[in-house]
């Protein structure tokens, strides 16, 4: 049975084996992960162990837990109620799927305008290249994905091939910075400074927006939903969680082994500086290649699931849904070259964001409790709890924020 024939026709009705189709779960699992691992991804790991050394270690340790207590509440219930978000945020209370498509579809163009930005500095480092032509290059490479025939699977074989590519090469990095290792475990558990802020931009990095729904919309494309695939679900869920965490505690140690040498991080570019101090030109031209491979899964990411928001809304969009995401795309690009990334529109975004992921975890949490939408199934009460936890933390935090930082851009 054919199931993922394109990426525009993926809205199979029947729910599939899913023991025979680990490979739409692991790549569910790498499209979540590598639209999670972009430039800010890698720019904020370096920054946060420049400030917090080992210390930082355990923000790492909670946020994993907080990342994993998110995403299983989101892809359970999108699983079993064979809806996507938006279509569940208007059953749980009419007009607010509109509202959270809205935030989420400007959020991930504003991070898009980074991801290809991201995207031109890496063959800027590899070839010389001015970094808008290596976004447009980039762009051109996104967009040929979009139109192979079967363009679900060669989106997962990519950001397969990218995600096992970029943790290879950082480890060869942290390898060669040689961190100390022992110090890094014991601080993970007992740690000098707890840094909250820290922990909050790492989930939202992580699950916030449109990150946490990525993989859960793409299995519902290709057919893996229903109750009885929730098993294989959680696993992906789960999975897409780790990889971000071994990239992350990996990106980690090689910028542990550089701080602990007591050598300065270039501000201007931290995650560049870390593997050219640790690996010399070789690593800088690494850094060129993991750099390219994060931002151009995470504009694929972002594009996809972007749209994917907004399909429900429209036939029209529904039956043009890879034309959409390729407009997407160009117009994330256009922006780039034209105007530049603009600073404060993406940091006012980036806050915005941050509510993006208390909003629609806790209308997932309404939403598996509703027969309506979840018919019989019973969610779990540890998982209730362990959402709940995450919504009050990230609520707490965006909105201190919002009321504290996003005034003084405008000063």
């Amino acid at each position: 049975m054919e199931l993922d024939k394109n990426i525009t026709n993926l809205d199979n009705k029947k729910p599939v084996a899913v023991k025979s189709n680990w490979s739409l779960l692991l790549g569910a699992a790498f499209l979540m992960a590598t639209s999670a691992i972009g430039p800010g991804f890698l720019t904020q790991t370096t920054v946060f162990t420049q400030k917090l050394a080992a210390s930082f270690g355990f923000g790492i340790l909670v946020s994993i837990i907080l990342d994993i207590g998110a995403q299983m509440n989101v892809w359970r219930i999108i699983a079993v109620s064979e809806k996507r978000g938006q279509d569940i945020a208007n059953m749980v209370f009419p007009g607010l799927g509109y509202f959270v498509a809205f935030l989420i579809v400007l959020g991930g163009l504003a991070f898009n305008i980074g991801n290809i930005a991201g995207a031109g500095l890496g063959f800027n480092v590899l070839f010389g290249v001015s970094p808008v032509n290596g976004a447009i290059v980039s762009a051109v490479i996104a967009i040929a994905i979009f139109l192979v025939k079967e363009a679900g699977k060669a989106m997962d074989r990519f950001t397969q091939i990218a995600g096992f590519g970029m943790i290879g090469l950082t480890l060869y990095v942290a390898i060669s910075s040689a961190p100390p290792i022992g110090q890094a475990v014991v601080k993970s558990f007992i740690p000098d400074e707890i840094d909250m802020m820290a922990i909050v931009t790492l989930v939202g990095g992580t699950v916030g927006g449109y990150i946490t729904f990525a993989g859960g919309h793409r299995l519902l494309d290709a057919g893996i939903r229903g109750i009885n695939a929730l098993p294989e679900v959680t696993k992906s869920s789960v999975s897409g969680i780790l990889v971000t965490a071994v990239m992350r505690v990996i990106l980690f140690l090689a910028a542990l082994g550089v701080v602990a040498q007591g050598l300065a991080i270039d501000p201007a570019n931290p995650p560049a500086s870390v593997f050219k101090l640790a690996s010399g030109d070789i690593g800088y031209k690494l850094f060129g290649i993991v750099m390219w491979a994060a931002a151009i899964t995470s504009v694929i990411g972002a594009a996809y699931t972007s749209v994917s928001f907004i399909r429900s809304f429209s036939t029209t969009i529904d039956k043009n849904n890879k034309w959409v995401i390729i407009g997407f795309i160009i117009v994330s690009t256009a922006i780039f070259a034209l105007v530049g990334r603009p600073v404060k529109v993406l940091i006012l975004v980036g806050a915005l964001n941050g509510l993006i992921l208390p909003i629609t975890l806790g209308t997932i949490l309404v939403a598996a409790y509703k027969k309506n939408i979840v018919g019989n199934y019973k969610h779990p009460l540890w998982m209730t709890i362990f959402g709940g936890v995450v919504v009050v933390v990230m609520t707490y935090m965006g909105g201190y924020t919002l009321i504290n930082e996003i005034p003084k851009l405008f000063k």
